[in-house]
């Protein structure tokens, strides 16, 4: 700094540094799927393999979550993910004829 300047004076060639920002992480959702008397098993399995990127032994398994308790959590994602993974669900649910219901909740 030169004579006379003071720290919130910018120097020609400087670099001005912006504050600290606190950023806050974002909501999270548990995307849930709901049990129902006509969507297959197999159709389920397949959407949480597809949509939700499960191994088959863990869609297996959220799958009969679904069957015995009436509901089962395919995964925790922010807003916008949560969102769109169950418009995706809703969607190839219609597709195939299936009343399948997907939902969210927060974590």
């Amino acid at each position: 700094m030169g004579k006379g300047a003071d720290a919130s004076e910018v120097l020609p060639g400087s670099v001005k540094v912006a504050p600290d920002i606190k950023v806050k992480k974002p909501r999270m959702y548990r995307v849930i799927l709901y049990n129902d008397d006509y969507t297959s098993m197999e159709f389920v399995v397949s959407i949480l393999i597809v949509i939700f990127d499960k191994p088959a032994a863990e869609a297996t398994k959220i799958m009969l979550d679904v069957h015995n308790n009436g509901r089962g959590i395919c995964g925790v994602y922010t807003y916008d993910i949560a969102v769109t993974k169950i418009k995706q669900v809703h969607f190839e649910a219609q597709k195939e004829g299936f009343p399948l219901r997907c939902g969210y909740e927060e974590a």
